[in-house]
Order: structure tokens, then sequence, then C-alpha cells
């Protein structure tokens, strides 16, 4: 039975962002029309007030993106600091991340993310490794960088163009800690105060959280999931796959039953984790549906089916994260075996091979490669028996 006070505590929780968002753009506003004499407005011809209009949109954009990067690099900074070792550092579509110890620059997105750190933690002793500064390394940095900004706007203090940038410089900053600080699980992604909040939660979700952090290094270095090691993928118990961190093996082992082609496997657990009331993040329960789909379409087929997989809302997901490749895969391989259109095919393999060559993860475009071969190969086997019949 679903508890009536948690699903209205979860709506007051989730309001918080917007709430934020709209009081920043409030503040930002307010510094805009401070900075702006009235009889100086009056004064302005309707081209000079557009200019200023769109000064105001540019320091929020550079605002906006800078604190981004001095969030992420905030993680980085304390994450080296207590024993983490560089793997990959990506502010919006772009990647810099290390391969064959050189790093390289990558292009890669991730729905409900602006940019993301990923470190290789420290070894665990006794079951223990520092994690709270990696966590928290973001939100410090953008506190300090809006103190430090409302600093440097009070000291200029003349309403110019880069003491207004300061001043936004400071409100952004004091926003994006906000919304990452406080605990709030959002639509798609669990942002840091909650994934620190899961991991303080007991032992096995503060191994879940090395497991990953591990996985996703071994990814960054080439290693596709199937061969890494089985104790990394025990899907954990019906409780406590209700802790968000915890719940991510359960999708990783899912991922790698894929890798390994034991479809029905993976099918099946697919479909069971996502009817059990778990903590599996929004982002993860569609990538799943997208699994789910394929395994549809190479085993029964089922027009039906698959109809009722893609409802409007994972129709709406798959377009937003079309350049991804497993989602471009199971677009591939739908429209081969379901759709049968050939020249929806030929642009699907052109769309795929395009992000192969700029995509971080090599070992994740063999693995997709790997599963379109074998659709492809279910394709010939079905023309070969009706040519045959």
């Amino acid at each position: 039975m679903i508890n009536t006070n948690n699903k209205k505590k979860n709506k007051i929780i989730r309001f918080i962002p917007m709430l934020i968002s709209v009081l920043t753009g409030v503040f930002c506003g307010v510094i805009f029309i401070i900075n702006m004499e009235p009889m100086e407005v009056v004064e302005m011809s309707t081209g000079e007030v557009l200019f200023s209009f769109a000064v105001f949109y540019i320091d929020v954009f550079i605002a906006m993106n800078l604190q981004i990067i001095i969030h992420e690099a905030g993680h980085l900074l304390f994450g080296l600091m207590t024993g983490y070792r560089f793997s990959s550092f990506r502010v919006g579509s772009f990647m810099w991340i290390k391969v064959d110890g050189t790093i390289k620059l990558r292009r890669h997105s991730l729905l409900g993310t602006g940019g993301q750190c990923l470190l290789i933690p420290p070894k665990m002793t006794d079951e223990k490794y520092p994690y709270v500064l990696y966590n928290l390394g973001g939100c410090i940095s953008n506190m300090i960088s809006a103190f430090l900004f409302a600093i440097f706007s009070i000291l200029i203090n003349d309403n110019s163009v880069l003491s207004t940038l300061f001043m936004m410089l400071s409100i952004i900053g004091l926003m994006i800690a906000l919304m990452n600080g406080i605990p709030i699980q959002l639509k798609m992604i669990n942002n840091d105060g909650s994934n620190l909040l899961s991991i303080n939660k007991d032992k096995e979700s503060l191994r879940s959280f090395w497991i990953q952090l591990k996985i996703n290094s071994q990814i960054a270095l080439g290693t596709r999931l199937k061969d890494m090691p089985d104790g990394w993928f025990t899907i954990p118990s019906e409780e406590s796959m209700k802790n968000s961190i915890t719940a991510s093996i359960g999708v990783l082992a899912c991922n790698r039953m894929m890798d390994q082609m034991k479809f029905n496997e993976a099918n099946q657990t697919l479909e069971k984790l996502l009817q059990q009331n778990t903590g599996i993040i929004g982002l993860h329960r569609n990538m799943m549906m997208v699994d789910r789909i394929y395994c549809e379409l190479i085993a029964e087929n089922r027009p039906e089916v698959l109809d009722s997989m893609l409802d409007k809302q994972q129709k709406k997901f798959m377009k937003v994260m079309k350049n991804h490749p497993s989602v471009l895969r199971t677009e591939y391989v739908y429209a081969l075996l379901a759709k049968k259109d050939n020249a929806a095919v030929t642009k699907l393999k052109v769309r795929f091979d395009k992000i192969s060559t700029t995509y971080p993860y090599s070992s994740e475009i063999l693995a997709e490669r790997d599963l379109i071969v074998y659709a492809c190969g279910l394709k010939k086997l079905q023309e070969n028996r009706d040519s045959f019949i």
C-alpha cells in the first residue's frame, strides 16, 4: 500500500527546485533593473533596450555555465584531495576522459545533468573509504565562489557590466549549491545531497557506490561489462533495492546480462525490477525499457506488446536520448524487425557510426554493435526460412 503522506512529501520536495529557480530568476531580474536607471530606460531607443536585455541573458548564460564548471571542478578537487583518481570530466556535452594514460576530448550528454565528474575510488579499508567530500565538493565550491563573486561585485559597485556579471555569478552559484545540496529525488536523477543521504544509510549502499565508480572506471578503460568480476553484479534483495544507490547495482546487473546475450534472463529480471517498489531512478527505468523493447523484438516481436512498451512517455524519452548508443541500437532493430523499413535502417546505421566516432566509451559501442549484429543475423535467418518455404 502506498503511503499518501510520503506521496505528498515527495511532491513538496520536488517543488523545491522550481521554487529555487523562480527565486533565482527574480533576484537576477531585480539586479538587472537596479543597474538600469529609470530615466536611462525612458531615453533609450528600442534597439538599446533590446541590446540591454541581450547583455542580461548573456550574463545569465555565462554565469550558469561557469558555475556548472565550478561545481564539477569541486567534485574533482575534493575527490583528488581524498584519494580518488581522475577518470572523466564533463561539462554539457564536452567530455574529457582518460584513455591509455592520455586525456582525450569526446562528446557525451546525459538527460538531467549539466555535467559530471567521475573518479576512480580509493581502496576500501574495513569496508570504508572517503565519500562525503567527493559528493559535496561541487556544492562547497559553488558556495565559496558565490561568496567571493558577491564581494567582487560589491567592491566594484559601479553598476557596470562586470559588476552585474559578478552578482549574477553569486546568485546562480548559490542556486546550484542549493539545488544539488538539498536532498531531492528528481524525475530522472537524484542530486548530490540525495545520493549522499542514500550512501549514509547502510554499508551495502556504501559498497554499491564504490562498485559503481569501479565499473565506470573500467568502462572508461575499454572493459566490457561481461568481462568484469561477477561479484560486482549480484542483484540486491527487494528491500535493498529501495535504496537508490544500491538499486543501480541491479540495473547494472541487467546491463551485463544484455552484454552476455542472456536475453531471456535479462528480460525477466528487467520486468521484475520495473514492477517492484524500488529506488531505481527515472533515467535508468527508461533505459531498462529500451532493453526490454529489444528483447521483445528479437523474441516474439508482438506488435501489441511493443505498442504498450512504447507509450507516449517512453517515446518522448527515446526522442530526447536519440543519440545514445543503446537507444539507437533499439531504434535500429525496431526498424529492422518490426517496421521492416530499410530506409530507416540505413539512416540509423549512419547515425550510429557517426556517434561511435566521438562517444567516450568504446566498450559500450562494441557491445551495442554485437546486439545489432545479432538482430541482423535473426533477420537473415528469417529471410532464408521464408525463401525456403
